[in-house]
């Protein structure tokens, strides 16, 4: 029984050797087995890190018996994150479904990724690997296997693009009075009758009023005089300048006391012998039997003294167009042209600054106009909106100027009413960039594509928010051609490197951030361009200073890390 005890203890023991000695001599030779990682140096994209491992065993490396577990783990100052999926290989000799690696060799290929956090800019990624052969477990030591995490598309940057709605305010209106003064047949004086009419009344009051008010400045007279198309063509000249003659006196003794009639051109005075015009005009209005029949002759002959005498040949109609047609033909046409002039614009930036009530909604609104400082526009909108709060322009300004100015939950409440006064396009859109600002990106994206028609600018905000999400192409084609900070790191994200710097290089403002220049810098670095890298890093670090640590240890860089100039200007 002593013997049997001893055999089983001397099996267990070699059985024991032998698993550690398998499982030992893999974890010696675990540096034999080749890891191509994708990329090489990890990056983020869409807020995630992905990578792609391929794990490479070399011949009579894997023991058939054994099972091998392989976590990939990216680490970080103050942490570690493992990816999620667990890599389960094993050898020939195991019963299970797992990936077989055979002792001739084989490979794995593994995928995943992990959401990114800023303390992965500086990290490693390592496999770890637990071995089992029956119950014995052994843990591998880890292993490197590349670098991490380029942090370039964190760099996106939440432009907005609010629209103004525009006000309507006209400092000059054109106004124009008018009166008819009527003659009898072959007359030319002015009857006493014709003073006493409404519209010849109303224009003399028009006069009177506008000379004496000093936002009415008189521009111009027109007297246009003319005769009836009855009767002989000389006579009808000579009458239609003789009433030109008559109401260009009338005219003139109504604005003797008017400064601006002396200056030449002010009174214009023109005649017309025969007003066919006015003739066919009136025919048209009336109820006259034949006044299509009329009008067919008008137009098929061109000779006045034809017209005429074809008219007359239709004695019932040329009866009616004596009593009802003729009379009104023989007249002068009086107008009074004259412009309304509004407040100046030191006028109006006077006055909403000292009592803004006394002002129109139009003149608030061009009020904000005239300044660039947006914190004073902010207040001018402000202004409006307390004065004209169901004028949705108003309500919409206030939140236009508050996306300018970063506010992002006090647009959100202005916009909020003004989208309750009606639900437009605008306010849609820079509701959408309120959003994108406060960083809610999905709701921002819910009002830019709830927009009926879709704007330049709200084509801009979905450029952003595709560059988040990494879907570069779909950003390159919502920015469009114009050159953006924006279009430029979507290029560059996209690796259309080329196109980014020419995008780049277009930009006429760069901003206070520095990010513009330190993507060039990027670019620079990406191209092998070390002048326009280094040119464009200094930039950056003249805008802020914070980019000196940030390129220190971002790998973009990393080709540079032991070049002077460059250590030199990160210092």
């Amino acid at each position: 029984m002593k013997k049997f005890r001893s055999y089983f203890i001397l099996i267990l023991a070699a059985a024991v050797m032998s698993s550690c000695s398998g499982l030992n001599k893999m974890k010696k030779d675990a540096n034999l087995v080749k890891y191509e990682v994708t990329p090489k140096v990890l990056e983020t994209h869409g807020g995630m890190v992905d990578v792609t491992i391929k794990g490479t065993f070399p011949q009579k490396y894997f023991d058939k018996k054994t099972i091998l577990e392989v976590t990939p783990v990216l680490t970080y100052t103050g942490g570690e994150t493992a990816f999620g999926k667990v890599q389960v290989l094993q050898g020939e000799s195991v019963q299970a479904n797992n990936k077989l690696i055979s002792n001739a060799g084989g490979d794995f290929t593994y995928t995943d990724k992990i959401p990114y956090k800023d303390a992965m800019k500086i990290s490693e990624l390592v496999v770890r690997i637990k071995a089992t052969r029956g119950n014995t477990v052994l843990q591998f030591d880890p292993r490197k296997i590349a670098d991490g995490v380029i942090a370039t598309s964190t760099l996106t940057q939440n432009d907005v693009k609010p629209i103004m709605m525009f006000n309507n305010y006209v400092r000059i209106t054109p106004e124009s009075k008018s009166a008819d003064i009527q003659y009898l047949i072959n007359e030319a004086d002015l009857q006493s009758k014709e003073l006493t009419k409404d519209d010849v009344k109303l224009l003399r009051d028009y006069i009177k009023m506008a000379s004496t008010d000093p936002n009415h400045q008189f521009k111009a007279t027109e007297i246009s005089s003319y005769a009836s198309p009855d009767g002989p063509i000389d006579l009808n000249e000579k009458l239609s300048v003789k009433r030109g003659s008559t109401a260009d006196k009338f005219m003139k003794k109504e604005f003797e006391k008017v400064n601006a009639a002396k200056t030449a051109g002010f009174f214009n005075e023109k005649t017309t012998a025969e007003d066919w015009d006015g003739f066919k005009e009136e025919v048209q209005k009336s109820s006259i039997q034949d006044k299509d029949l009329i009008i067919r002759v008008l137009s098929m002959y061109s000779d006045p003294n034809v017209r005429e005498k074809e008219i007359k040949n239709m004695s019932a109609a040329f009866e009616a167009l004596k009593k009802d047609i003729l009379p009104k033909l023989r007249r002068s046409k009086l107008f009074v042209n004259a412009d309304i002039v509004g407040r100046s614009d030191e006028q109006i930036l006077a006055q909403i600054k000292s009592d803004p009530k006394v002002l129109s909604v139009e003149e608030m609104l061009y009020a904000a106009t005239l300044t660039k400082d947006v914190n004073e526009q902010l207040k001018f909108y402000q202004a409006a909106a307390d004065n004209f709060p169901k004028d949705i322009r108003t309500q919409n300004n206030v939140g236009y100027a508050d996306l300018l100015l970063g506010k992002s939950d006090d647009a959100i409440a202005a916009l909020e009413k003004a989208k309750a006064i009606q639900n437009s396009d605008i306010v849609k859109n820079n509701l959408g960039f309120a959003y994108l600002q406060k960083g809610d990106y999905a709701k921002a994206e819910e009002y830019f594509t709830s927009m009926a028609t879709a704007t330049a600018e709200s084509k801009f905000g979905l450029g952003i928010l595709a560059t988040r999400k990494g879907e570069y192409d779909k950003a390159v084609n919502y920015f469009g051609n114009e050159p953006s900070y924006g279009l430029g790191l979507a290029l560059l994200l996209k690796g259309d490197v080329n196109k980014a710097k020419v995008t780049l290089d277009a930009l006429k403002d760069l901003g206070k951030s520095g990010k513009p220049s330190y993507i060039k810098a990027v670019v620079g670095a990406r191209l092998d361009d070390r002048n326009y890298m280094l040119n464009n890093l200094r930039e950056a670090i003249g805008f802020n200073s914070d980019w000196k640590a940030y390129a220190k240890t971002d790998l973009e860089f990393a080709k540079y890390f032991n070049d002077d100039t460059f250590k030199s200007a990160v210092q």
